[in-house]
């Protein structure tokens, strides 16, 4: 979908329950699936929990579409080698703590083709997609869109032309998407999202979506097998603070003239941990009218309102959770969402930056932009890092040097944009992420100037 930028419209507030036509009259008025749909659509609709599930948690969405779902062909396997699930499918690593280079994407004249899907690196897994607890890290590598016209795949025909267009479902988790380098436009079934480093895009289980760069592009993942992410609760923060429901947009209906020419598009489908491919000739962003709670969503994290201390001692990182993904154990995230966003310190006698720990999670780490205060040097953005459970981590020396000796008067930490993936399942790092080339060899000797001042 060639929709530009300037033009996308959006709806307002996480969980929502909305309604989107983009011709009138679409949606049904009083019931969701008449005899007849208006406009000769079809009524489908699209369960994200069970039927039976109570009202608060329940998310499903009904949309009226040009043709439903079903009209596809047969699947057959799809090989991405390098997209990993589960702990199973990664491998045994020292309980070390472990830290990635930024990985280049490859472009320029004789590079491979890479878009969302054959551009997705798989770096830590755990849990069981099939048990629907755990989560995936991955970082994605683009350098071209799913959604190329036919003419623009020069000299290929045959099956790989289909590859000119092609859609994405993932019925084995959602999908927290965070640029880090280039802006994305993620086409989905409900409407168009545009996606810029800063902001992060959520998208739902079982939705078809298409990934569009405007040139080399580079993102961070999280996939999750487990329960949807949600709002954390405040407590006593209160009735507002951190991540606003108002402030993150759903998208409203939208279909062009290129969705609605017939022609071949190759549907890739995730399920079971493997991924399938099939050709239908129509697309699957048909959809002129949808109402429901079941829906892509944007954020800009430049909304957050980051709460911290006034009076003494560095809070806990949980303080900054944008997204949780609760699992069956109340307070203990299957996995969370935490960013470190521009913000101001102000703690008296205290030592600012994050204290040395052994924590119960596992922490996945990026850096979209700037500097991280706890690694001022050797974290760069587009890098990872991994302190997996009761892995000791913490500032390296320089920072530790440099907070124990700065005044305290108040600091502003600006032009940085930190996150974490937090779960309380051990990760296992992929055999792609180990390899040498991509591992920082040197992280633990970050810490080797910490030497005892003890007098005893």
């Amino acid at each position: 979908m060639n929709t530009p930028v300037t033009a996308i419209r959006y709806q307002s507030g996480f969980g929502n329950h909305f309604a989107s036509e983009a011709v009138p009259g679409a949606l049904p008025v009083g019931r969701n699936s008449p005899q007849r749909v208006a406009h000769g659509l079809y009524a489908e609709l699209i369960s994200g929990t069970a039927f039976t599930a109570p009202r608060a948690e329940n998310r499903r969405t009904w949309v009226y579409r040009r043709q439903p779902s079903v009209v596809v062909g047969g699947y057959t396997p799809y090989a991405q080698p390098l997209w990993k699930t589960g702990l199973a499918e990664g491998v045994n690593a020292p309980p070390d703590p472990l830290r990635w280079h930024p990985v280049a994407v490859p472009d320029g004249p004789g590079s491979e083709p890479l878009d969302f899907i054959d551009g997705l690196r798989t770096v830590v897994v755990n849990g069981d997609a099939e048990a629907q607890t755990g989560m995936a890290a991955h970082l994605v590598l683009m350098n071209c869109s799913m959604s190329r016209s036919m003419s623009s795949v020069d000299g290929v025909d045959g099956v790989d032309a289909v590859r000119g267009r092609r859609a994405f479902i993932n019925n084995d988790g959602e999908m927290l998407v965070v640029p880090q380098q280039g802006s994305l436009v993620i086409t989905t079934e409900l409407g168009v999202l545009a996606v810029a480093p800063g902001e992060v895009a959520l998208l739902p289980r079982g939705l078809a979506f298409s990934v569009d760069v405007q040139g080399p592009s580079r993102a961070y993942v999280c996939e999750n097998y487990g329960a949807h992410f949600r709002l954390p609760e405040l407590g006593p923060i209160g009735s507002n603070g951190l991540a606003n429901p108002r402030d993150f947009l759903a998208p409203v209906a939208a279909f062009s003239a290129l969705d609605a020419t017939p022609g071949p598009v190759q549907i890739i489908k995730k399920a079971g941990g493997q991924l399938w491919q099939a050709t239908q000739d129509h697309s699957p962003f048909d959809v002129v009218a949808w109402h429901g709670n079941l829906c892509p969503l944007k954020y800009d994290t430049a909304h957050f309102n980051a709460v911290g201390s006034i009076s003494f001692d560095h809070p806990d990182p949980s303080i900054f959770t944008v997204l949780t993904s609760p699992s069956d154990t109340p307070g203990v995230g299957n996995v969370d969402f935490v960013i470190f966003p521009p913000r101001w310190l102000v703690a008296e006698d205290s030592f600012r930056p994050p204290w040395y720990h052994r924590n119960v999670m596992s922490e996945f780490m990026g850096l979209v932009h700037g500097r991280y205060d706890a690694k001022p040097e050797g974290f760069r953005p587009g890098g990872m890092s991994l302190h997996n459970s009761h892995v000791p981590h913490g500032p390296d020396t320089e920072a530790f040097d440099k907070a124990s000796h700065a005044p305290l008067a108040p600091h502003k930490l600006e032009d940085t944009l930190a996150f974490m993936f937090e779960s309380r399942w051990r990760m296992r790092p992929t055999a792609w992420a180990l390899q040498p080339a991509l591992l920082d060899a040197a992280y633990a000797q970050c810490w080797t100037g910490l030497g005892s001042s003890f007098p005893g």
